[in-house]
């Protein structure tokens, strides 16, 4: 099944929506009946709508309107992607934007167990395995990884982890200050397990290098690699040691994942080419 989706970027896409619902149930099945928080943009999300629902009042709406503060903030945040990154990305970062709302206001907030170390092991893990499946497929929910990707970029000092573990940090202060101590501790305890999942279902890190060896026109090659991989390429010429030939040797980092959809685009680039990695 894997390989199926591989194919194609809307399979890729599919995937990834598949995986933002199961981040939804995490939230809305696990987490947030325990009145926990879970970490970045959601996470503030989150607090508005419990300040929201403290200041009319209400106890019980309909549905759980985070999602929608999460769309009405992060729809800036993704255009911002346009900037400096290229359409596609944003393209798929509104569709899968979408999705976490779209799941994360029909989902119903349902408590499925009572014990709240439990629940966050529970939540934590399936929201980690949902954000790790859409990053997996290539996708992105917006939030403030693009804000953060924005700061690495026009301050190199700044790294995206640094950023989203400051923002984070305010998150679970404020949780602490406006609602109580057991609340910001297991709201910290879910977002570490929920940070081990991704880290297990994730496999989009660069942990491979692959050699290509073709004799033609690398250049729709390079693009390929550049724009749509967003990956950096070594090249240099070599020649066959039996026909004398020029050979265009590339040299490019990427992850296992992505190595596949590589080689399928290097035989239609090229079907007498190889690769080694």
């Amino acid at each position: 099944m894997r390989q199926l989706f591989d194919r194609n970027e809307w399979g890729k896409i599919l995937l990834a929506v598949v995986g933002s619902a199961i981040y939804a149930v995490g939230l809305n099945l696990f987490l947030t009946p325990c009145g926990l928080f879970t970490g970045g943009l959601v996470g503030f999300s989150q607090l508005f709508r419990s300040l929201i629902l403290w200041a009319t009042g209400i106890e019980h709406p309909p549905f759980d309107f985070a999602g929608i503060i999460y769309y009405v903030i992060n729809i800036p945040l993704v255009f911002l992607s346009l900037t400096f990154l290229d359409k596609r990305f944003f393209l798929k970062s509104l569709i899968i934007s979408t999705s976490y709302t779209v799941f994360m206001s029909i989902i119903p907030i349902y408590g499925l167990l009572s014990d709240t170390i439990t629940s966050c092991l529970v939540g934590g893990v399936l929201a980690g395995l949902g954000t790790g499946l859409v990053l997996t497929c290539g996708c992105c929910g917006g939030g403030l990884e693009v804000l953060a990707m924005y700061m690495a970029q026009k301050k190199r000092n700044v790294s995206v982890g640094q950023f989203n573990l400051a923002v984070n940090a305010v998150l679970f202060i404020l949780c602490g200050i406006l609602f109580d101590l057991p609340t910001m501790v297991y709201s910290i305890l879910s977002t570490v397990f929920q940070s081990v999942a991704l880290d297990k279902a994730y496999q989009q890190g660069v942990d491979t290098q692959m050699l290509i060896f073709t004799k033609a026109d690398a250049r729709e090659l390079d693009e390929f690699i550049l724009k749509t991989l967003h990956r950096g390429i070594t090249r240099w010429d070599g020649i066959g040691v039996y026909t004398g030939e020029t050979v265009h040797v590339m040299c490019v980092c990427l992850s296992k994942y992505e190595v596949r959809g590589l080689q399928q685009k290097l035989r239609e680039f090229d079907p007498w080419s190889f690769s080694v990695g």
